[in-house]
């Protein structure tokens, strides 16, 4: 019979989440493999892999315009074609 009460979770160290991404990253090492020999759960050391990545650029590339941005710029390329034909 389980015992009553809030279900406890392990908490792990920085540095042991830190070991388990090194290995984890070594060539020919697969993650079920690290994951399995440290008693945990391979979507865990993922999860830790994905955190331990440096964080991705989200703001917009300098290349992109606004969508108002490109109907301006449609309408005036469409209004200057019909004056150059009308020439």
């Amino acid at each position: 019979m389980p015992i009553p009460g809030p279900r406890t979770t392990p908490r792990y160290s920085a540095q042991f989440k830190a070991t388990a991404v090194r290995l984890s990253q070594m060539p020919g090492v697969a993650v079920q493999d690290v994951a399995q020999s440290l008693y945990i759960h391979p979507f865990m050391l993922s999860r830790w892999r994905k955190q331990a990545r440096p964080p991705r650029q989200t703001s917009c590339r300098p290349d992109r315009i606004s969508i108002s941005e490109a109907r301006r710029t449609k309408t005036w390329l469409d209004t200057d074609k019909h004056s150059r034909t009308e020439r």
